[in-house]
């Protein structure tokens, strides 16, 4: 990207403040003490280990039985969404709840129990780094179908999922 992604501005925000914005008391997940002026930062486990070990060291840092997770890329996602997606996990009991945009998983953003902790330490400890191989179970859910529920959000559903991972991708987010 040519600049620190979680630190890049849009909108005269940082994506991270953004996304902090919309889960307040939340804490980042991974190897970035520098990024604690934001919010308390929990150390990966597992570092160098992508996503999962951020999750895995989430968790294990929880008290909580259902956990939310937010990737900073993805600054169009809006807060009433992850409410939604949280009582839905609380509604099903599923270990995870992750949605699918377009047919494809998204288990960045997404809700994970507490009780997954000791499988994903094991997909870690064998070396097995992807999310999705490493949660087994869950409630994968089609995001267009909530076109149709009436949940509001200012940005239309087809683009909540959109990464910004290029300077040009940044260009294009209507904030």
């Amino acid at each position: 990207m040519g600049q620190d992604k979680a630190l890049m501005r849009i909108g005269g925000r940082a994506l991270l403040e953004r996304a902090l914005e919309k889960l307040p008391g939340a804490r980042i997940a991974g190897a970035r003490s520098d990024l604690s002026a934001f919010a308390p930062v929990i150390p990966d486990i597992h570092p160098d280990c992508g996503p999962l070990s951020g999750i895995e060291a989430a968790l294990a840092a929880s008290n909580t039985s259902l956990n939310v997770f937010l990737p900073v890329d993805m600054p169009l996602l809006p807060a009433s969404f992850l409410a939604w997606m949280l009582q839905r996990a609380q509604i099903t009991g599923a270990p995870a709840t992750i949605p699918r945009i377009n047919g494809l998983p998204q288990p960045l953003c997404a809700v994970y129990q507490r009780s997954l902790l000791p499988s994903i330490t094991s997909a870690l400890n064998r070396g097995e780094y992807k999310v999705m191989a490493a949660v087994t179970q869950a409630d994968l859910f089609d995001v267009e179908m909530l076109a149709s529920t009436g949940l509001e959000a200012a940005t239309p559903v087809y683009r909540w999922f959109h990464n910004c991972n290029t300077p040009e991708d940044a260009l294009v987010l209507a904030l």
